[in-house]
Protein backbone atom coordinates (compact mmCIF):
# COMPACT_ATOMS: atom_id res chain seq x y z
CA UNK A 1 0.00 0.00 0.00
CA UNK A 2 1.28 3.44 -1.23
CA UNK A 3 2.24 5.99 1.50
CA UNK A 4 -0.27 8.66 2.27
CA UNK A 5 0.98 11.73 1.53
CA UNK A 6 0.02 14.40 3.92
CA UNK A 7 0.55 18.36 4.12
CA UNK A 8 1.00 20.84 7.20
CA UNK A 9 -0.57 24.27 6.81
CA UNK A 10 1.36 26.08 10.25
CA UNK A 11 1.95 29.85 10.38
CA UNK A 12 5.41 29.12 12.44
CA UNK A 13 6.81 25.92 13.26
CA UNK A 14 8.58 26.54 16.40
CA UNK A 15 8.39 23.93 19.23
CA UNK A 16 4.75 24.92 20.88
CA UNK A 17 1.50 22.69 22.26
CA UNK A 18 0.47 22.29 18.17
CA UNK A 19 4.19 21.64 16.82
CA UNK A 20 4.70 18.94 19.47
CA UNK A 21 1.34 17.22 18.53
CA UNK A 22 2.67 17.40 14.71
CA UNK A 23 5.69 15.77 15.33
CA UNK A 24 4.28 13.19 17.47
CA UNK A 25 2.22 11.92 15.07
CA UNK A 26 4.56 11.98 12.30
CA UNK A 27 7.11 10.30 14.61
CA UNK A 28 4.42 7.62 15.07
CA UNK A 29 2.38 7.10 11.62
CA UNK A 30 6.01 6.24 10.67
CA UNK A 31 6.45 4.99 7.18
CA UNK A 32 2.89 4.94 6.51
CA UNK A 33 3.26 8.61 5.66
CA UNK A 34 5.12 11.41 3.94
CA UNK A 35 4.72 14.92 5.20
CA UNK A 36 5.05 18.08 3.16
CA UNK A 37 5.17 21.24 5.98
CA UNK A 38 4.62 24.64 5.15
CA UNK A 39 5.57 27.08 7.19
CA UNK A 40 4.47 30.98 6.79
CA UNK A 41 7.20 31.73 8.76
CA UNK A 42 10.52 30.42 7.08
CA UNK A 43 12.75 31.15 10.01
CA UNK A 44 10.16 29.63 12.79
CA UNK A 45 11.52 25.85 12.28
CA UNK A 46 12.65 24.88 15.79
CA UNK A 47 10.18 22.03 16.39
CA UNK A 48 11.63 20.19 12.98
CA UNK A 49 14.75 18.92 14.91
CA UNK A 50 12.38 17.00 17.04
CA UNK A 51 11.00 15.23 13.75
CA UNK A 52 12.78 10.88 13.92
CA UNK A 53 15.62 11.41 11.11
CA UNK A 54 13.73 8.48 9.46
CA UNK A 55 10.32 10.33 9.14
CA UNK A 56 9.75 11.58 4.96
CA UNK A 57 9.47 14.93 5.73
CA UNK A 58 10.04 18.09 3.80
CA UNK A 59 9.92 22.00 4.20
CA UNK A 60 9.73 23.34 0.65
CA UNK A 61 10.05 27.19 1.52
CA UNK A 62 9.86 29.42 -1.54
CA UNK A 63 9.67 26.16 -3.62
CA UNK A 64 5.39 26.23 -2.78
CA UNK A 65 2.96 28.54 -2.75
CA UNK A 66 2.93 31.20 0.76
CA UNK A 67 0.56 31.27 3.66
CA UNK A 68 1.57 34.75 4.02
CA UNK A 69 0.05 37.60 1.57
CA UNK A 70 -3.08 39.62 1.14
CA UNK A 71 -6.09 37.49 0.80
CA UNK A 72 -7.49 36.82 -3.01
CA UNK A 73 -8.35 34.84 -6.03
CA UNK A 74 -5.07 34.43 -7.49
CA UNK A 75 -3.01 33.27 -3.95
CA UNK A 76 -5.85 30.86 -3.26
CA UNK A 77 -6.33 29.31 -6.60
CA UNK A 78 -2.25 28.68 -6.27
CA UNK A 79 -2.71 27.08 -2.76
CA UNK A 80 -5.26 24.72 -4.12
CA UNK A 81 -3.68 24.08 -7.00
CA UNK A 82 -0.84 22.74 -4.88
CA UNK A 83 -3.22 20.76 -2.88
CA UNK A 84 -3.89 18.17 -5.54
CA UNK A 85 -0.33 16.87 -5.00
CA UNK A 86 -1.78 15.07 -1.77
CA UNK A 87 -3.90 12.67 0.09
CA UNK A 88 -4.97 14.95 2.56
CA UNK A 89 -4.47 18.77 4.00
CA UNK A 90 -4.42 19.48 7.97
CA UNK A 91 -4.13 23.26 8.63
CA UNK A 92 -3.55 24.59 12.14
CA UNK A 93 -4.90 27.73 13.99
CA UNK A 94 -5.38 31.30 12.34
CA UNK A 95 -2.22 31.48 10.60
CA UNK A 96 -3.15 28.83 8.28
CA UNK A 97 -7.01 30.24 7.77
CA UNK A 98 -6.08 31.58 4.00
CA UNK A 99 -5.41 28.02 3.45
CA UNK A 100 -8.40 26.50 4.72
CA UNK A 101 -10.01 29.30 2.53
CA UNK A 102 -8.75 28.62 -0.21
CA UNK A 103 -9.79 24.88 0.32
CA UNK A 104 -13.26 26.13 0.78
CA UNK A 105 -13.47 28.66 -2.32
CA UNK A 106 -11.90 26.28 -4.62
CA UNK A 107 -12.29 22.62 -2.94
CA UNK A 108 -14.93 21.45 -4.77
CA UNK A 109 -12.50 21.05 -8.22
CA UNK A 110 -11.26 17.72 -9.20
CA UNK A 111 -8.50 16.53 -7.36
CA UNK A 112 -8.67 18.85 -4.04
CA UNK A 113 -8.19 16.66 -0.98
CA UNK A 114 -10.00 16.93 2.13
CA UNK A 115 -8.85 19.63 4.89
CA UNK A 116 -8.83 19.07 8.28
CA UNK A 117 -8.65 22.37 10.41
CA UNK A 118 -6.86 22.16 14.22
CA UNK A 119 -7.40 24.97 16.51
CA UNK A 120 -5.35 25.26 19.36
CA UNK A 121 -5.46 28.84 21.07
CA UNK A 122 -4.79 32.58 20.48
CA UNK A 123 -1.76 34.78 20.68
CA UNK A 124 -2.15 37.89 22.23
CA UNK A 125 -4.09 39.80 19.80
CA UNK A 126 -7.10 37.46 21.16
CA UNK A 127 -6.30 37.09 24.86
CA UNK A 128 -9.52 39.71 25.56
CA UNK A 129 -11.57 39.36 23.28
CA UNK A 130 -12.25 37.45 20.33
CA UNK A 131 -11.84 39.35 16.85
CA UNK A 132 -14.90 39.38 14.85
CA UNK A 133 -13.68 39.67 11.42
CA UNK A 134 -11.81 36.03 12.22
CA UNK A 135 -14.98 34.63 13.84
CA UNK A 136 -16.85 35.45 10.66
CA UNK A 137 -13.43 34.19 8.72
CA UNK A 138 -13.81 31.37 10.32
CA UNK A 139 -17.31 30.52 9.64
CA UNK A 140 -17.19 31.16 6.02
CA UNK A 141 -13.94 29.34 5.78
CA UNK A 142 -14.68 25.88 7.93
CA UNK A 143 -17.69 25.49 5.57
CA UNK A 144 -16.12 22.35 3.57
CA UNK A 145 -13.45 21.31 6.08
CA UNK A 146 -14.03 17.48 7.14
CA UNK A 147 -13.52 18.08 10.66
CA UNK A 148 -12.08 20.43 12.68
CA UNK A 149 -10.30 19.30 15.76
CA UNK A 150 -10.04 20.72 19.30
CA UNK A 151 -8.33 20.08 22.54
CA UNK A 152 -9.81 21.59 24.80
CA UNK A 153 -13.33 22.28 26.27
CA UNK A 154 -12.93 25.78 26.33
CA UNK A 155 -12.58 25.64 22.30
CA UNK A 156 -15.50 23.32 21.84
CA UNK A 157 -17.50 25.57 23.18
CA UNK A 158 -16.32 28.60 21.27
CA UNK A 159 -16.42 26.57 18.30
CA UNK A 160 -20.25 25.48 18.56
CA UNK A 161 -21.14 29.13 19.88
CA UNK A 162 -19.17 31.31 18.00
CA UNK A 163 -18.11 29.58 15.19
CA UNK A 164 -21.41 28.31 14.25
CA UNK A 165 -19.62 24.78 13.94
CA UNK A 166 -21.82 21.79 13.47
CA UNK A 167 -20.92 19.37 16.21
CA UNK A 168 -21.11 16.40 13.75
CA UNK A 169 -17.96 18.14 12.18
CA UNK A 170 -16.29 19.32 15.44
CA UNK A 171 -13.96 17.08 17.11
CA UNK A 172 -12.52 17.10 21.24
CA UNK A 173 -9.35 15.23 21.26
CA UNK A 174 -7.30 16.04 24.22
CA UNK A 175 -3.33 15.73 23.86
CA UNK A 176 -2.10 13.04 25.40
CA UNK A 177 1.62 12.23 26.17
CA UNK A 178 4.15 8.77 26.93
CA UNK A 179 2.84 9.34 30.41
CA UNK A 180 5.27 6.38 31.20
CA UNK A 181 8.22 8.06 30.26
CA UNK A 182 7.70 10.56 32.65
CA UNK A 183 7.85 8.12 35.55
CA UNK A 184 11.53 7.35 35.06
CA UNK A 185 13.63 9.48 36.93
CA UNK A 186 15.28 12.32 35.44
CA UNK A 187 18.19 12.97 33.92
CA UNK A 188 19.77 15.32 36.03
CA UNK A 189 22.58 16.51 33.56
CA UNK A 190 19.64 17.11 31.09
CA UNK A 191 19.04 20.89 31.51
CA UNK A 192 21.71 23.00 30.84
CA UNK A 193 23.02 25.26 34.29
CA UNK A 194 20.61 23.22 36.33
CA UNK A 195 22.58 22.74 39.43
CA UNK A 196 20.57 23.05 42.89
CA UNK A 197 22.24 24.61 45.94
CA UNK A 198 21.17 22.80 49.22
CA UNK A 199 17.75 24.82 49.98
CA UNK A 200 16.98 26.09 46.67
CA UNK A 201 13.59 25.22 45.04
CA UNK A 202 13.33 25.08 41.47
CA UNK A 203 10.55 26.64 39.48
CA UNK A 204 10.63 25.72 36.07
CA UNK A 205 8.37 25.42 32.90
CA UNK A 206 8.31 24.64 29.45
CA UNK A 207 7.16 27.41 27.10
CA UNK A 208 7.57 28.81 23.18
CA UNK A 209 8.60 32.19 24.07
CA UNK A 210 5.84 34.28 23.05
CA UNK A 211 3.97 37.45 24.60
CA UNK A 212 1.01 35.52 25.42
CA UNK A 213 3.11 33.13 27.44
CA UNK A 214 3.32 36.29 29.43
CA UNK A 215 6.75 35.00 31.22
CA UNK A 216 7.57 37.93 32.51
CA UNK A 217 4.81 37.94 35.00
CA UNK A 218 6.29 34.77 35.85
CA UNK A 219 9.90 36.25 36.15
CA UNK A 220 8.54 38.90 38.55
CA UNK A 221 6.36 36.31 40.68
CA UNK A 222 9.54 34.00 41.30
CA UNK A 223 11.29 37.21 42.56
CA UNK A 224 8.57 38.50 45.06
CA UNK A 225 8.12 34.11 46.17
CA UNK A 226 11.50 34.46 47.69
CA UNK A 227 15.82 34.43 46.94
CA UNK A 228 16.53 30.79 47.42
CA UNK A 229 13.93 30.19 44.42
CA UNK A 230 15.57 29.41 40.66
CA UNK A 231 13.73 29.87 37.28
CA UNK A 232 13.91 27.44 34.47
CA UNK A 233 12.48 28.13 31.16
CA UNK A 234 12.68 25.56 28.60
CA UNK A 235 12.35 27.21 24.51
CA UNK A 236 12.93 29.52 22.26
CA UNK A 237 10.77 31.76 20.76
CA UNK A 238 10.92 35.56 19.80
CA UNK A 239 10.24 36.76 23.72
CA UNK A 240 13.08 35.63 24.69
CA UNK A 241 14.98 39.09 24.88
CA UNK A 242 11.82 41.11 26.82
CA UNK A 243 12.18 38.29 29.05
CA UNK A 244 15.90 38.52 30.03
CA UNK A 245 15.53 41.97 30.16
CA UNK A 246 12.98 41.80 33.32
CA UNK A 247 15.16 39.71 35.21
CA UNK A 248 17.86 42.01 34.60
CA UNK A 249 15.76 45.02 35.36
CA UNK A 250 14.72 43.49 38.87
CA UNK A 251 17.87 41.86 39.89
CA UNK A 252 17.62 38.09 39.04
CA UNK A 253 18.64 37.67 36.00
CA UNK A 254 21.89 35.09 38.03
CA UNK A 255 18.49 33.10 39.25
CA UNK A 256 17.12 32.74 35.41
CA UNK A 257 18.29 30.04 33.52
CA UNK A 258 17.10 29.93 29.22
CA UNK A 259 18.96 27.49 27.52
CA UNK A 260 16.67 27.50 24.80
CA UNK A 261 14.81 24.70 23.16
CA UNK A 262 15.08 21.28 24.76
CA UNK A 263 13.82 18.40 23.32
CA UNK A 264 12.96 15.10 25.34
CA UNK A 265 10.80 17.09 28.07
CA UNK A 266 10.74 13.97 30.14
CA UNK A 267 14.45 13.72 30.85
CA UNK A 268 14.62 17.04 32.41
CA UNK A 269 10.75 18.17 33.89
CA UNK A 270 11.28 16.29 36.57
CA UNK A 271 13.94 18.16 37.68
CA UNK A 272 11.59 20.86 38.66
CA UNK A 273 10.09 21.38 42.32
CA UNK A 274 7.28 23.23 40.50
CA UNK A 275 5.76 23.16 37.43
CA UNK A 276 4.37 27.27 36.64
CA UNK A 277 2.80 28.80 34.29
CA UNK A 278 1.81 32.37 33.49
CA UNK A 279 -0.38 32.28 30.37
CA UNK A 280 -2.62 35.25 29.16
CA UNK A 281 -4.15 32.40 27.07
CA UNK A 282 -3.96 28.53 27.02
CA UNK A 283 -6.38 26.03 25.70
CA UNK A 284 -5.41 22.42 26.91
CA UNK A 285 -1.28 22.81 27.81
CA UNK A 286 1.01 19.49 26.98
CA UNK A 287 3.59 20.84 28.97
CA UNK A 288 1.16 21.14 31.91
CA UNK A 289 0.37 17.59 31.16
CA UNK A 290 3.38 16.82 30.89
CA UNK A 291 4.61 18.04 34.57
CA UNK A 292 1.63 16.62 35.78
CA UNK A 293 2.90 12.81 34.71
CA UNK A 294 6.92 14.34 36.35
CA UNK A 295 5.18 14.48 39.25
CA UNK A 296 5.21 18.33 39.52
CA UNK A 297 2.99 20.38 41.83
CA UNK A 298 1.65 23.16 39.86
CA UNK A 299 1.22 26.96 39.60
CA UNK A 300 -0.99 28.00 36.78
CA UNK A 301 -2.85 31.05 35.84
CA UNK A 302 -6.69 29.79 35.38
CA UNK A 303 -6.89 29.66 31.71
CA UNK A 304 -8.23 27.30 29.37
CA UNK A 305 -8.87 23.99 30.68
CA UNK A 306 -5.96 24.30 33.39
CA UNK A 307 -8.34 24.06 36.02
CA UNK A 308 -10.00 20.99 34.43
CA UNK A 309 -6.54 19.26 34.00
CA UNK A 310 -5.22 19.03 37.42
CA UNK A 311 -5.69 17.38 40.53
CA UNK A 312 -8.23 18.74 43.26
CA UNK A 313 -6.13 18.88 45.39
CA UNK A 314 -3.47 21.66 43.24
CA UNK A 315 -6.71 23.87 42.91
CA UNK A 316 -5.47 26.70 45.52
CA UNK A 317 -2.55 27.35 43.36
CA UNK A 318 -4.70 27.77 40.31
CA UNK A 319 -5.07 31.81 40.32
CA UNK A 320 -7.04 34.07 38.41
CA UNK A 321 -5.27 35.62 35.21
CA UNK A 322 -5.29 38.92 35.56
CA UNK A 323 -4.36 38.53 39.48
CA UNK A 324 -0.59 38.68 39.48
CA UNK A 325 -0.28 40.19 43.09
CA UNK A 326 -1.37 36.16 43.87
CA UNK A 327 1.46 33.82 41.65
CA UNK A 328 4.29 34.81 44.03
CA UNK A 329 2.43 33.80 47.44
CA UNK A 330 1.47 30.47 45.30
CA UNK A 331 4.82 29.89 44.56
CA UNK A 332 6.06 31.02 47.61
CA UNK A 333 3.58 28.39 49.84
CA UNK A 334 4.65 25.48 47.62
CA UNK A 335 8.67 26.40 48.18
CA UNK A 336 8.06 26.33 51.39
CA UNK A 337 6.31 22.72 51.85
CA UNK A 338 8.29 20.25 50.34
CA UNK A 339 6.05 17.21 51.75
CA UNK A 340 2.82 19.57 50.14
CA UNK A 341 4.56 19.33 46.90
CA UNK A 342 5.21 16.07 47.03
CA UNK A 343 1.42 15.30 47.76
CA UNK A 344 0.45 17.51 45.04
CA UNK A 345 2.79 15.95 42.27
CA UNK A 346 2.07 12.42 43.55
CA UNK A 347 -1.85 12.95 42.69
CA UNK A 348 -0.99 14.98 39.14
CA UNK A 349 1.10 11.78 38.13
CA UNK A 350 -1.51 9.37 39.02
CA UNK A 351 -4.26 11.73 37.17
CA UNK A 352 -1.67 11.73 34.31
CA UNK A 353 -1.64 8.11 34.05
CA UNK A 354 -5.74 7.58 34.34
CA UNK A 355 -6.70 10.12 32.02
CA UNK A 356 -3.83 11.54 29.69
CA UNK A 357 -2.00 8.59 27.52
CA UNK A 358 -1.21 9.24 24.12
CA UNK A 359 -2.31 5.68 22.70
CA UNK A 360 -6.06 6.96 22.85
CA UNK A 361 -5.15 10.34 21.11
CA UNK A 362 -3.28 8.48 18.50
CA UNK A 363 -5.98 6.36 17.58
CA UNK A 364 -8.81 8.62 16.98
CA UNK A 365 -6.25 10.81 14.80
CA UNK A 366 -5.78 7.50 12.75
CA UNK A 367 -8.89 7.11 12.26
CA UNK A 368 -9.93 10.60 11.69
CA UNK A 369 -7.01 10.87 9.40
CA UNK A 370 -7.59 7.67 7.90
CA UNK A 371 -11.47 8.36 7.14
CA UNK A 372 -10.89 11.91 5.56
CA UNK A 373 -8.77 9.87 2.78
CA UNK A 374 -10.65 6.99 2.28
CA UNK A 375 -7.96 5.21 3.73
CA UNK A 376 -9.42 2.69 6.36
CA UNK A 377 -5.87 0.86 5.72
CA UNK A 378 -4.06 3.93 7.00
CA UNK A 379 -6.09 3.79 10.86
CA UNK A 380 -5.11 0.09 11.15
CA UNK A 381 -1.30 -0.10 10.04
CA UNK A 382 -0.46 1.61 13.01
CA UNK A 383 -2.75 0.20 15.67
Amino acid sequence: MSRAKILHLHSTFDMGGKEARTVKLMNHFGDAAEHTVLVGDGEALGARDAIDPNIDVAFPGDAAPSLLGKPGPARYLKLADYFKKFDLVLSYNWGAMDGVMAHTLLGGAAGVPALIHHEDGFNEDENEKLNWKRNWFRIGGLRRAHALVVPSKTLEKIALDVWKQPAARLLHIPNGIDVDAYRKPPDKDAFPGLCKAKGEVVVGTVAGLRRVKNLPRLVRAVAQAGSHIRLAIAGEGPARGEIMAEAQRIGISDHVLMPGFLAEPWRYVGLFDIFALSSDSEQYPISLVEAMAAGCAIVSTDVGDVRNMVAKGNLPYIVARDDEAALGPAIAELARDKALRSKLGLANAQLAQREYRDETMFERYRMLYGKAMGRPDFARQQA
